[in-house]
């Protein structure tokens, strides 16, 4: 019998410490009845304190529904970025297609530099050395 008896104990002790720490983990929001402070009072009464943060002080917590998972093919959010991305690539594949166009022209024959004077002067040149 006394074994009955600290089997019993040592599963109170283990349900108690259980529902402090749900009732320490618990949102404030979602804890119904008395604040969380008197919570842990009340729990600390062997196994019916227990019981009664359960039932009464742990609220369910907002009832939302579950988030709706949409395919990428059906959010519009999504088909408008891909779309906006698919602007974008041309856009930049216009403009690459500019600048390789006008590398390719060079610049405007009145544009381009004079060709530097190869030798003015006869070949010699003051600071070359004469082999």
């Amino acid at each position: 019998m006394a074994r009955f008896w600290v089997i019993a104990a040592v599963i109170a002790a283990a349900f108690m410490i259980y529902s402090l720490v749900d009732c320490a983990m618990t949102d404030r929001a979602r804890v119904r009845g008395p604040r969380k402070g008197l919570w842990f009072l009340i729990i600390l009464l062997p196994v019916i304190g227990g019981v009664l943060w359960f039932l009464v002080g742990r609220g369910r917590g907002p009832a939302r529904p579950a988030a709706r998972s949409v395919a990428p093919d059906d959010d519009p959010a999504f088909l408008r970025r891909l779309a906006h991305d698919a602007d974008q690539e041309e856009r930049i594949r216009r403009l690459e297609q500019e600048l390789a166009d006008l590398d390719a022209d060079g610049p405007p024959p009145g544009e381009r530099l004079p060709e530097p004077d190869k030798d003015t002067d006869g070949g010699d040149k003051p600071d070359r050395r004469d082999a």
